[in-house]
């Protein structure tokens, strides 16, 4: 028999985060374009973050027809969150008068690649990326490089730089409780044995 499903925040009804979602304004606008590979997957921070920021919205696709509108929100300057050479980091722009639409690719780094591939529109717009040397909190899953993050810990380091001094730990609340109840599930052994550094 199935498990029953919160229909908010797709987990398990007996694993539900819902409780510890914030709802947190921010003067930056966040838009998540999630690849359909990421929609069921057990840790889906990107679905956290759109629930607990008010100025976010998420759409699921690989290919965007909407883009147009969506990237031309007045009063905004859209700006990708994703590695180049030429990418500005966020610092850069933390003091500035115009607020940011920050689009976010969620999916792996080959998927998110791709999306921008199929997305002319996407991949043309000016790069942001965050500051070295961040640590993830993700304990679960090996990092493709060093200072690499979830997306919903991209995003909460990314409005703490845009936005300071505002606070968006909270948005991490529900990750923290996901990663703990995913470590309670596989047993601490097995947790030390495959995921913990010797």
């Amino acid at each position: 028999m199935p498990r029953i499903q919160c229909p908010r925040c797709l987990r398990p009804q007996s694993h539900c985060l819902c409780a510890l979602i914030p709802n947190l304004d921010s003067r930056t606008r966040v838009l998540l374009l999630q690849h359909p590979s990421e929609v069921s997957h057990a840790l889906n921070t990107a679905r956290l973050a759109a629930l607990g920021l008010s100025n976010a919205e998420m759409i699921v696709g690989e290919v965007f027809e909407e883009l147009p509108v969506l990237l031309n929100q007045p009063g905004y300057r859209a700006r990708l969150l994703f590695p180049a050479n030429d990418a500005q980091t966020l610092q850069t722009y933390a003091a500035n008068d115009e607020p940011m639409l920050l689009v976010v690719p969620d999916g792996t780094w080959r998927k998110a690649s791709k999306m921008l591939h199929l997305n002319p529109l996407l991949a043309a717009l000016p790069r942001v990326t965050l500051a070295a040397g961040a640590v993830s909190r993700y304990r679960l899953r090996k990092a493709p490089e060093p200072g690499a993050l979830s997306t919903i810990e991209a995003i909460v380091q990314a409005l703490q730089t845009l936005e300071a001094p505002a606070d968006f730990d909270a948005l991490l609340k529900p990750f923290d409780a996901l990663i703990d109840g995913q470590i309670a599930a596989m047993g601490q052994e097995t947790y030390q044995r495959n995921h913990v550094p010797e």
